[in-house]
């Protein structure tokens, strides 16, 4: 048996290296752990083994664990490399988990890593924007919206920016320390632009709100929040100084007897508390803007 003895028996080992990393373990580890070449491939042979990547493996598992694919990335491409875009946005919450994509990753240029089943970027990526969470090492929030901001279009990079605000992931200011430091970047031009819309970007959690969001930056609407809070609730849409809110009802924005209740109680609270609140239902958005904009504007003025 090549390598040092082995004072357990190798599936021993294997499991125990297997357990710190999702299920999944690298070929080198397991020289250096003393298991020799033949009782790794007698493993892959039996499917006690199975190849992820080149010299990286799955163990015993027919369905990988949570994040295996991830780690199995960062094992493939060695120690230089980190999640990054889509995978990155995904391990934040900020895009939805698993990502159904190939895993994302992005490794220092000239470096040498051919793993079709992934997708490589090769840039640099400065240490500060690096972060070590659950044994995954990933690129920073703000550090992932600017490498999506050449992926993504204008309506998607606002939503995953108001959702990193919302998270407190990733304020303006760190987004604008992004561009400074990446002049030359890719998608540097689109963030910069996302960020200096009228009011800065908005978050938006439904078709609705997407399309009441461009309604209103269609017709120069300024001045409001979207998903807002005011007096303990939150609402669609709030023109703050002018104490107007937007509340989006309908069955693609609320639904049911319990939700019908909840925002009853909450319109009654509201407009005690001198908020004015204008209903607006998804369908009238999609059928008559220009009807739901001249509302909106006359009772603005």
């Amino acid at each position: 048996m090549g390598g040092t003895s082995l004072t357990r028996g190798p599936d021993a080992l294997i499991a125990e290296l297997a357990g710190r990393q999702r299920g999944v373990v690298a070929r080198p580890q397991l020289l250096a752990a003393g298991i020799s070449p033949h009782q790794i491939d007698r493993r892959l042979a039996t499917d006690r083994l199975h190849l992820v990547h080149t010299g990286v493996y799955l163990v015993g598992h027919e369905i990988p664990p949570a994040h295996a694919r991830e780690t199995a990335a960062l094992l493939a491409c060695g120690e230089a490399a980190v999640l990054s875009h889509r995978t990155a946005a995904a391990l934040w919450d900020l895009l939805p988990y698993p990502a159904t994509e190939r895993v994302c990753i992005t490794v220092p240029p000239g470096h040498s890593a051919i793993r079709p089943t992934l997708r490589i970027h090769r840039t640099a990526v400065d240490p500060r924007d690096v972060r070590h969470r659950f044994g995954l090492r990933r690129t920073s929030p703000p550090r992932t919206i600017l490498d999506l901001a050449s992926e993504l279009d204008d309506e998607a990079l606002e939503r995953l920016i108001g959702e990193a605000h919302y998270r407190n992931l990733a304020s303006e200011r760190e987004l604008q320390t992004q561009l400074e430091r990446n002049l030359g970047k890719r998608g540097n031009a689109r963030l910069r632009r996302i960020l200096d819309l009228p009011g800065g970007p908005q978050r938006t959690r439904s078709p609705a709100e997407r399309a009441m969001l461009r309604l209103l930056r269609a017709r120069g609407i300024t001045g409001f929040e979207c998903n807002a809070r005011i007096h303990g609730y939150e609402v669609d849409v709030l023109w703050r100084a002018q104490d107007l809110a937007i509340e989006i009802d309908g069955y693609d924005a609320h639904s049911g007897r319990m939700a019908f209740e909840r925002d009853r109680l909450k319109l009654a609270t509201l407009n005690a508390r001198g908020v004015r609140v204008m209903p607006v239902t998804g369908r009238q958005i999609r059928r008559d803007p220009d009807g739901v904009a001249q509302r909106l504007l006359a009772a603005l003025a």
